[in-house]
């Protein structure tokens, strides 16, 4: 099955987000209802719910937001949650349920816009390595409303779509078929790029390598897949979807077949080189002076063959480095990279980046880059797991022919 970005939303169906609106800060802020995991301390609910409740910083100057949480649905409480604290010092709700909190505690849906959540808590992990959010079931549990009450509102999901790629599929399709914008996905690609980096519309890419540090499940994963697909859709032709993905382990990375210098260039933008660096402060060539094999005690390479010809390599390199790095190289240009700048705890301000996006999602009622990006790393991401529990094994993906043009300009932060 394949998607196409040329689907424009229904009108009919929009929570009157659609229509003409005044300039943002001359209207009334747009009503969320925040459905979560868990709500404590540096979550991804705390980080992404407390910029619609206190602002953030944008651009130079702090911004208060043209849209604010009003219900919340938490899915567990652990130890040091706040959001029954966060509900009494705004004066909003927590709800027992995902309806009462779109329905604000009355029989209609009485919120603008939905913000989904699901990262961090007690979940399951299943046997290839994915933990087992339900991020497709608080999804269908808001759409079950927005078929009950006749009203759609946009829908920001953080992160994967979902673990598995048909739960997915369903919901990219229940938002075009009920009309809603949806966005979704990683903060990377919204994040500051050092140096400031987008590849031409229409480039033509040769080779990609992305490198992190990536975790043992698929949520570090995902960031790094995500990362590198926002460059790579920007090649000529668009993207048109992964033939075939294969995990390799072990010494069998360093024999891949990745070119040297593209992983030089994308580890020449790391901040956080290891081994050494870290014991006496000097500079390191972790490549050429052997340091990197020595580092990395368990490496990982996502080989990711496109429907085009393409072929970009994720490599997880763990012990080596501690931020995600990126370089292609592309025709007529040469090699380019560039580090996905994550800032530091606590604020981690590249959230604020990524909460601007759904922001302007949930005021214009228009998506601002397509979840169909998300969609497709999503698939790729099981796919790649599925190939561990394959035992590394080539598998082919013809369900991931996801087919989609990217925005014109990257919408990443660069002030």
């Amino acid at each position: 099955m394949s998607y196409d970005s040329t689907h424009r939303f229904s009108r009919r169906t929009l929570l009157g987000a659609a229509a003409a609106l005044p300039l943002l800060g001359k209207q009334e802020p747009k009503r969320i209802a925040m459905i979560t995991t868990v709500y404590r301390y540096l979550s991804h609910g705390q980080h992404m719910g407390d910029r619609f409740l206190v602002g953030y910083p944008h651009n130079g100057a702090w911004h208060m937001p043209g849209a604010k949480i009003v219900s919340l649905y938490v899915d567990q409480k652990p130890e040091g949650d706040l959001s029954e604290a966060r509900a009494n010092e705004f004066g909003f709700r927590v709800y027992p349920t995902i309806a009462e909190t779109l329905r604000c505690g009355g029989k209609k849906i009485a919120v603008d816009a939905v913000l989904i959540i699901a990262e961090h808590g007690d979940y399951p992990i299943n046997d290839i390595g994915q933990k087992l959010y339900p991020r497709y079931e608080f999804f269908q549990q808001c759409v079950k409303v927005f078929e009950q009450d006749g009203r759609a509102a946009p829908v920001y999901n953080d992160k994967h779509l979902s673990y598995s790629f048909p739960k997915a599929q369903r919901m990219v399709s229940d938002s075009k078929r009920l009309g809603f914008p949806m966005l979704a996905g990683s903060s990377l690609p919204v994040t500051w790029r050092l140096p400031d980096l987008e590849l031409p519309l229409e480039c033509h890419i040769e080779e990609a390598v992305m490198v992190g540090e990536n975790g043992s499940d698929d949520a570090m994963d995902f960031h790094a897949l995500e990362a590198m697909q926002c460059m790579l859709e920007r090649r000529g032709g668009g993207e048109t979807g992964v033939r075939a993905v294969q995990w390799v382990e072990g010494d069998a990375v360093w024999r891949q077949g990745w070119s040297k210098d593209l992983l030089i260039a994308a580890l020449s933008r790391s901040d956080t080189p290891l081994g050494l660096t870290v014991k006496d402060g000097r500079t390191q060539d972790l490549v050429g002076s052997g340091q990197l094999q020595e580092l990395v005690k368990k490496p990982v390479a996502y080989v990711i063959e496109y429907r085009d010809g393409l072929r970009a390599t994720m490599l997880n390199l763990r012990g080596a480095l501690k931020d995600f790095n990126f370089a292609a190289r592309v025709t007529g240009i040469g090699v380019v990279s560039t580090q996905f700048l994550l800032t530091p705890e606590p604020n981690v301000t590249y959230s604020a980046c990524l909460m601007n996006k759904a922001e302007e999602m949930f005021v214009s009622g228009r998506a601002p880059y397509p979840v169909e990006r998300t969609l497709l790393t999503s698939g790729m991401t099981e796919a790649c797991h599925k190939s561990y529990g394959a035992g590394g094994k080539r598998l082919e993906t013809p369900e991931l022919s996801v087919k989609y043009g990217p925005p014109k300009s990257s919408q990443y932060c660069r002030a």
